[in-house]
């Protein structure tokens, strides 16, 4: 005899197809917990007959759900939960773009010996000049040059990291009767400072290299009156993973001069100098803000950044620093220093790179062509898809104990968009566990294989 099933059928409350309202009632009850793993589900005569709808309605309804890994089939007894309520649990963080953990505790443990040895106390005991000390900021001006942004360490201010560089970078350029351009997918710390200074945010179109020049120009011929300002990440741009070619950097600042507007360069995902690609900064100095910072190729915790601002732009910048930041941390500082001086961040950046390069095949391997494989270095990846089904894998991927960058979050204009999808973070969770989560998030994506 057959156990009687303890859900109640319905179907969600939507203009969708029957099957997607059947999915989407059946999906939500479980990953919020109202079924159990082994619950029995109605049988397909039965449900269909309360529901009013076809039997073929209800048999591809759980073909979905089986498919995402959400229920199982069991020859000759019927349909059951077959979902772990595994976000009781340890949550595996894929929300979160960091990059991967390569400090050991032995090289930590060296670092601050050899600060201890060669410390100089005049670097706690007083605050330091506005945007640094001249030899950090030498130390980090040539840390820039390695990446290919050569600059004059006198024109770089030390900031606590590169969220702070833009928020100076877009304070001194911009105010709330000016306009913020940003990608049409952007970084979510731009949006949430554009929102905090109460500055309108206009995204544009994107493409495989990230902002369609055309559109950029098209959009700025009818911008409000008041200043504006460009938001770009040119390489390895978050959240999609988009790099401009050089041809497309160069288009890009021929439409910013030629409506005379700034641009804050966003360049935290750089790992590694291309001479075919400088940075925007470096083909228009006069009007680009370049920020960067050791955060992200180096260490999270090393919250030492870098704001590169046009001469004329310069001592207001400053103002802006000194009402904002009275110093960045000293034993950061330090670290930096002695990193800089013996070797170790040329070690690490190398291991970092190394491991990202990894993560990267790793989920390729997994997530196949519903990926956008970047084709630079990095530690998050992109999966194009609509903005439904994009709000749909975080609600089930949070259902398996696996946090996504809410889609939300990185789209400049609210509502449903052409260039929608969702960020996968690989960077900071051990190995083990992004194997895990990438196979549980292919589950959930019909096309996907489910095992490597």
């Amino acid at each position: 005899m057959h156990l009687t099933s303890p859900w109640v059928p319905r179907l969600a409350d939507s203009s969708a197809s029957p099957v997607d309202r059947l999915v989407s009632a059946l999906a939500d009850d479980i990953l919020e917990g109202q079924l159990d793993t082994g619950d029995r589900l109605p049988a397909h005569r039965d449900l269909a007959d309360r529901l009013r709808i076809g039997v073929g309605t209800v048999t591809k309804a759980y073909k979905v759900l089986e498919r995402r890994g959400l229920v199982r089939s069991v020859k000759g007894s019927g349909m059951f939960v077959a979902l772990a309520q595994t976000r009781r649990g340890p949550l595996i963080d894929l929300s979160r773009n960091a990059p991967p953990m390569v400090m050991t505790t032995r090289l930590l443990t060296r670092t601050l010996m050899a600060i201890a040895r060669r410390v100089d106390s005049g670097l706690f005991n007083d605050y330091p000049p506005i945007g640094g000390h001249d030899e950090h900021r030498r130390l980090l001006a040539r840390w820039f040059a390695g990446l290919g942004m050569d600059t004059d360490p006198q024109h770089l201010l030390l900031t606590g990291g590169a969220h702070h560089s833009v928020s100076l970078a877009l304070s001194a350029i911009c105010n709330p009767s000016g306009t913020l351009f940003t990608e049409a997918q952007t970084y979510p710390g731009v949006i949430a400072l554009a929102r905090h200074q109460r500055i309108p945010i206009v995204g544009v179109p994107m493409d495989g290299e990230g902002i369609v020049p055309e559109a950029l120009d098209q959009l700025l011929a009818v911008r409000q009156p008041g200043p504006a300002v460009l938001y770009v990440t040119p390489t390895m741009q978050n959240p999609t993973t988009a790099t401009m070619g050089l041809v497309r950097r160069q288009d890009i600042v021929a439409v910013c001069r030629r409506h005379d507007i700034m641009i804050i360069e966003d360049d935290v995902y750089t790992l590694f100098a291309n001479p075919e690609l400088p940075p925007l900064a470096m083909l228009a100095p006069e009007r680009t803000f370049y920020a960067n910072s050791m955060s992200k190729t180096l260490n999270p915790t090393l919250r030492i950044g870098g704001l590169i601002a046009p001469a004329t732009m310069f001592a207001q910048t400053e103002e802006a620093l000194r009402a904002t930041a009275i110093m960045v941390s000293p034993l950061s500082c330090a670290v930096m220093e002695q990193w800089l001086t013996d070797g170790t961040a040329e070690t690490i950046s190398q291991a970092i790179q190394d491991e990202s390069k990894r993560r990267v095949a790793l989920a390729l391997s997994i997530l196949g062509d519903r990926m956008q494989a970047p084709d630079q270095r990095g530690y998050h990846v992109w999966l194009p898809m609509s903005t439904h089904e994009a709000l749909q894998l975080e609600h089930e991927a949070k259902g398996l104990g696996i946090l996504i960058t809410p889609p939300a979050s990185t789209a400049a204009n609210p509502g449903p968009s052409a260039n929608s999808g969702v960020r996968l973070c690989l960077g900071a969770p051990p190995i083990a566990d992004l194997r895990t989560a990438l196979s549980s998030i292919a589950r959930l994506q019909p096309g996907m294989p489910s095992t490597i």
